[in-house]
């Protein structure tokens, strides 16, 4: 369906897109994952002509769209776009956000574009919502909207560019649980992302962007499980796992808190469980692991044993159970957590290891 040659996009002296080469077949969920500033949005908007590349080519169902006499708002009617920020008209209802492009350039009639509509308001839960306006809505109400409105044009294709970047934790969800139906429906869809997890189960192959161009590909089992090439290894095991040395001296609590509450938002805790996770963490480093040593190395992430959210303590020397030593704090962490554990690595180091189910 969408053939990409060596194509290559600059702003200024800047290189974005170096030599990007790709092919998406029909029915697809491909999902494009990568560090910031790789080019993954600017690809995004090369496919539809948002940027114009400055080298290469893009065919759509073999048309070359960059060729001088490619009708090219004929390609766009078939290639509906979900940006970051929703971009819906703030003067406009939202069944009038929805029904405004199938009438001006499909030429439906106004009843057959509503009757459009309101299904498609159905399908993402927002019948109820017909005519409010985009202020009376949350961000992720506004975003599923924004995806009716792709939806309404009856797109071959559509690009979804971080469409929950703009979100908050709690709303971020609803949004991948529309497009996780949406994509059942065969529909070929692109997905910018940054949420792993979702493209890990959503997608049918998964690129990894670096350099400015797409680094690797393979199935979501491929890149997040056993990825070939070095900087696609660092990076799954960046997102996995967050790292750290800490030293007792410039032990900075409102820094260790904003780690953590970073790691719980990148999960989704709510905020009840994110009290729980940041409560449980300091109290374990201030008073059951600093005290027996003066240097720690400090994972947060998931178990890849488990799949648990939890984090672990690890330094030099030899030591006895320090849980032993804090009695009362201990039995709050184990009040506040799954498990706690203390034993020696493969390689002798102690080991303060909590453990959370992200469920409870």
């Amino acid at each position: 369906m969408i053939e990409i040659r060596h194509l290559k996009k600059n702003f200024g002296t800047l290189t974005v897109l170096k030599d990007v080469n790709a092919v998406i077949r029909k029915g697809e969920i491909v999902s494009i994952i990568g560090p910031s500033g790789t080019g993954k949005s600017t690809l995004l908007r090369c496919l539809n002509l948002l940027e114009y590349p400055d080298a290469g080519e893009i065919l759509v169902n073999g048309v070359p769209l960059l060729a001088p006499h490619t009708d090219i708002p004929a390609i766009r009617r078939k290639m509906g776009m979900v940006f970051q920020h929703f971009n819906l008209f703030p003067h406009l209802t939202v069944l009038e956000n929805i029904t405004i492009a199938p009438r001006k350039l499909l030429r439906r009639s106004a009843a057959e574009a509503k009757k459009k509509a309101l299904e498609l308001l159905k399908t993402v839960g927002l019948e109820n919502k017909a005519f409010a306006l985009p202020s009376e809505l949350s961000g992720g109400q506004q975003q599923r909207i924004a995806i009716a409105r792709a939806l309404a044009m009856e797109p071959e294709i559509i690009l979804f560019d971080e469409p929950t970047s703009a979100l908050d934790p709690t709303m971020v969800d609803e949004v991948l649980s529309v497009i996780s139906e949406l994509a059942k429906t065969g529909i070929t869809m692109i997905i910018v992302t940054h949420e792993m997890r979702f493209a890990r189960n959503v997608s049918s192959r998964v690129f990894f962007m670096e350099e400015g161009c797409v680094y690797e590909e393979g199935t979501p089992q491929q890149i997040f499980e056993s990825p070939k090439r070095p900087k696609t290894i660092a990076f799954i095991k960046r997102i996995d796992m967050e790292y750290f040395a800490l030293a007792r001296e410039d032990f900075d609590e409102v820094h260790i808190r904003s780690r953590a509450r970073a790691l719980a938002d990148r999960h989704h805790l709510s905020e009840e469980q994110r009290e729980k996770f940041r409560g449980v963490f300091i109290s374990t480093l201030r008073d059951v692991v600093f005290p027996v040593t003066e240097k720690i190395d400090l994972y947060m992430g998931v178990s890849k044993t488990n799949g648990m959210l939890g984090f672990a303590a690890i330094w030099d020397g030899k030591t006895a159970d320090p849980f032993t030593r804090v009695p009362e704090v201990t039995r709050y962490i184990l009040e506040n957590s799954r498990s706690a554990t203390f034993s020696y690595t493969e390689d002798g180091r102690p080991e303060v290891k909590v453990l959370f189910d992200r469920q409870s």
